[in-house]
C-alpha cells in the first residue's frame, strides 16, 4: 500500500511539461507572430519558419530577423477532495494550487540569402517548451494521497482513530523543458510564381524536474503527542533529461498574382529519446512506477515531436492591406510517448488563424489577429501537472519602418483559455474533482535587417 502511495506522489512531482502551440510545439517564433499570427502565407523574413518556400519571393540579398519574447503563464488547478478538510492549515474540502510558468527572454533569429532562383536560409528558436513551471505549495494529487494515507499511518502507530486531528507538510515542485531548434534549408524558385523548399531542423531537448515533500506531521488530540513527525514519508527527487532529434521540413508557395498567395508546409515527426540522469533517495530508486525517471532502470524516455501540417492564404485587396488566414494540424496521436501516453489523446491539435495588416503610413504598419487552438484530449490524459486547455488568442502590434533597410516589430499576445473539469473516482463513494484554468500573456520585440 505504501509503495503505491509513494509511486503516485513522485510520479506527479516529475510529470511537468511546459508547452505552446501543439502539445510539444511552439509556433510563436517571431515578434511578427505576436502582431499577426496567420503567417503561413506571408512573404517576410519570419517566413523562414512559417513559410520557408515563400522567402524565395523576397528581394535578392541578405535578410535577418532577431526577436526577443517574454512570456508569462499561470496554471491554476482547483481541487475538491473530502479529506482536505483535515489539513490543519486550510481545513476546507476545496484547495487552489497555482503554478507560475515564465521565461525571462526567449530568443530567436531567422536569416536568408536570396538569389535569383536559389535561397539559402537558417533559423534558431525554442521550438518546444520554453520555460519553467513552479508550484511553490505542491499540487492537489500529492495532497490527496497524503490526506488519505496519513490517517491510516496514525492508526498503524497505535493512535486511536478518534484522536486523529489532521495533517500538515511542506511540498514543492518545479519542471523545466526546452527544445532548441536550429534549421537550415534551401528554397528554389521553379517558375516566377512557384517556389519549393527542403530543410532539416536539429532539435536539442533539455528538461529537468525536481520536487520534495518535507516536514510531514500528523496532528492529534492525544495529550503528550499532539504532533507526530513522519520522517519516513519524506521524499526527494531530481531528474535531468536530454537528447538530440532531427526534423525534415518541406514547403511550397504559389503566388497566383500580386493579390493572392497560397502556401503549405509539412514538418515530419521528430523522434525524441530523452536520456535520464537522476538523483533519487532510496525509496524512489526501489519504486517501480518511477522507472520512467530512474536512470538505473530506464536510460531513455520517448517524447516525440509530432508531424505538423500548416497551410495558409494571403489576400491583398489594395497595396497597403494584407489579409491572412491559416490552418495547423499537429498529429499528436502519432507522436510516441513513454508508456503509450499518446494513446490517451483522442485526436491531434487543430488551429485556425486570421490576421490583418495595414500600412497606415510609410513609417507605420498596424496589425492584429486571432487564433483558435483546439485540443482533443481524454480525461485520462489530464492531470494537475500535465494538462492543456483549448483557447482563443488575440494579438496586436505594429511594425516601425525605421529606414529602407531596418524595421522594428512590437507585439502583444493574450490567451483566453477554456476551463475544464475532470472528476476522478478515487475509491468507493470518494471522488476528486479538478477544475483547470490558465492565464497567459507574452510580449515581443524584433528587429529586421535587409542588406
Amino acid at each position: 500500500m505504501k509503495k503505491i502511495f509513494y509511486s503516485a506522489v513522485l510520479f506527479a512531482v516529475c510529470s511537468s511539461e511546459a508547452m505552446a502551440g501543439g502539445l510539444v510545439t511552439n509556433s510563436n517564433q517571431s515578434a511578427s507572430f505576436l502582431r499577426n499570427p496567420a503567417r503561413d502565407a506571408v512573404i517576410d523574413i519570419d517566413g523562414v519558419y512559417t513559410n520557408p518556400a515563400g522567402v524565395c519571393f523576397m528581394p535578392n540579398g541578405f535578410h535577418l530577423g532577431l526577436t526577443a519574447q517574454h512570456p508569462e503563464q499561470q496554471r491554476i488547478a482547483t481541487t475538491t477532495f473530502p479529506y482536505y478538510k483535515y489539513n490543519v492549515n486550510d481545513p476546507t474540502e476545496t484547495h487552489k494550487f497555482k503554478g507560475k510558468a515564465s521565461a525571462p527572454i526567449v530568443p530567436s533569429f531567422q536569416a536568408a540569402y536570396v538569389m535569383d532562383k536559389l535561397t539559402l536560409s537558417a533559423s534558431f528558436a525554442v521550438t518546444g517548451g520554453g520555460g519553467k513551471c513552479t508550484f511553490d505549495e505542491g499540487i492537489g494529487s500529492i495532497e490527496m494521497l497524503y490526506s488519505t494515507m496519513l490517517p491510516q499511518m496514525a492508526v498503524q502507530q497505535g493512535l486511536p482513530q478518534q484522536a486523529y486531528k489532521g495533517y500538515s507538510f511542506d511540498a514543492y515542485m518545479r519542471g523545466r523543458q526546452y527544445y532548441f531548434g536550429f534549421q537550415v534549408g534551401a528554397g528554389y524558385k521553379v517558375t516566377d510564381n512557384l517556389a519549393v523548399f527542403a530543410g532539416l531542423r536539429t532539435v536539442y531537448g533539455s528538461a529537468s524536474y525536481e520536487g520534495y515533500v518535507r516536514d510531514i506531521k500528523i496532528h492529534t488530540l492525544a495529550p503528550g503527542m499532539e504532533v507526530i513527525p513522519v520522517k519516513a514519508a519524506e521524499i526527494e527527487m531530481t531528474t535531468d533529461q536530454s537528447c538530440v532529434g532531427f526534423t525534415p521540413v518541406i514547403g511550397v508557395d504559389y503566388r497566383i498574382n500580386d493579390q493572392w498567395n497560397i502556401a503549405a508546409k509539412y514538418e515530419f515527426r521528430t523522434k525524441m529519446n530523452l536520456k535520464n540522469s537522476s538523483d533519487m533517495n532510496d525509496l524512489a530508486r526501489t519504486t517501480i512506477a518511477l522507472d520512467k525517471f530512474n536512470d538505473e532502470k530506464t536510460k531513455y524516455v520517448r517524447d516525440d515531436i509530432p508531424g505538423t501540417f500548416t497551410c495558409g492564404v494571403q489576400y491583398s485587396p489594395i497595396e497597403t492591406v494584407r489579409l491572412n488566414a491559416g490552418y495547423h494540424f499537429y498529429n499528436d496521436k502519432k507522436a510516441i510517448k513513454y508508456a503509450d501516453e499518446h494513446k490517451k489523446i483522442n485526436d491531434g491539435t487543430q488551429e485556425v488563424l486570421f490576421g490583418a495588416e495595414w500600412d497606415a503610413t510609410k513609417l507605420l504598419t498596424v496589425s492584429a489577429g486571432w487564433q483558435n487552438t483546439h485540443y482533443d484530449l481524454s480525461d485520462a490524459y489530464m492531470s494537475d501537472m500535465v494538462h492543456n486547455l483549448s483557447s482563443n488568442m488575440i494579438v496586436c502590434g505594429v511594425r516601425l519602418h525605421v529606414s529602407e533597410k531596418i524595421s522594428v516589430d512590437l507585439g502583444y499576445m493574450h490567451n483566453f483559455y477554456d476551463k475544464r473539469t475532470v472528476e476522478t473516482q478515487v475509491s468507493a463513494g470518494v471522488t476528486k474533482k479538478d477544475v483547470y484554468e490558465r492565464r497567459n500573456d507574452a510580449f515581443a520585440v524584433g528587429v529586421n535587417f535587409d542588406f
